[in-house]
């Protein structure tokens, strides 16, 4: 059975950016996800809650089809973007991808200039012109809210920058390339406080112009940015609701266990 917030955010899409159906994942004899349904609505930040390996992550790589990338593993259902099954036949996964962007726990720059790797992508679509690079990099740049920062040093290496630094960084990567979905896995998780803040309200901004799906092990992290949490328990879907229902009024007694910190 569809799990679905009951009421939709203000200004929400009436069609679901993304729709799972019976998503189940196992690795080798592991299953890691039963039958999970939900809808994602677009231009709305998702947070995916609930303790370590109870499938958040899993969950979240499935939505670019990442977890084929580990062996032995195996999917089944559907997962609809636009209302086209990302898992179906002819699926282009690399264009897949682009469209569904991902950043990582802990920040990968590449060991290359900071132009560079925000140029990355833009260049492996087949953009060549160096003056429509220069504009994409400064446009991804200025979204991820860190062009101030660098914008007088963007041949200097991505390593050289901070933490914090290096995750915006990470995230103008991702947006070079325009993606319709940002899927983010604990990106504050090795970050300090004032750099967190700051990526914290880029997401509220980014929202205005692409769909947000996020883990976090921070509750009050998913309770400032989210619109819609789904709280996950050994591999199922427990309990999806407008974040400010599901913090104050939770539906399932586990849900509201684990949030008065009862386990996990």
């Amino acid at each position: 059975m569809e799990v679905e917030a009951q009421t939709a955010p203000q200004g929400a899409h009436s069609s679901p950016k993304i729709r799972v159906e019976g998503l189940s994942v196992s690795y080798g004899a592991k299953q890691a996800l039963h039958e999970v349904s939900l809808s994602i609505r677009a231009n709305s930040v998702l947070a995916l809650i609930g303790p370590s390996g109870c499938g958040k992550s899993t969950f979240l790589r499935s939505l670019n089809r990442m977890n084929e990338l580990i062996d032995g593993c195996r999917v089944t259902g559907r997962v609809e973007l636009d209302g086209v099954d990302i898992y179906g036949p002819g699926v282009d996964v690399v264009a897949l991808r682009q469209r569904v962007g991902m950043v990582f726990q802990r920040p990968n720059p590449f060991p290359r200039s900071i132009f560079e790797n925000v140029a990355y992508g833009p260049r492996l679509y087949g953009i060549r012109n160096r003056r429509r690079l220069e504009e994409i990099v400064e446009w991804a740049l200025t979204q991820a809210a860190l062009w101030d920062e660098v914008k007088d040093r963007l041949g200097t290496s991505a390593l050289e920058l901070s933490g914090g630094q290096q995750q915006r960084l990470c995230i103008a990567r991702a947006l070079a390339v325009e993606p319709d979905v940002l899927l983010m896995d604990e990106p504050a998780s090795a970050l300090d406080p004032v750099s967190t803040a700051k990526l914290e309200d880029l997401i509220q901004q980014l929202k205005e112009r692409l769909t947000v799906v996020i883990v976090t092990h921070n509750l009050q992290q998913a309770g400032r940015i989210s619109d819609e949490t789904a709280f996950f328990l050994d591999g199922r879907l427990v309990e999806l609701d407008r974040t400010d229902r599901l913090f104050e009024r939770p539906q399932d007694p586990r849900t509201e266990a684990y949030l008065t910190g009862r386990f996990g």
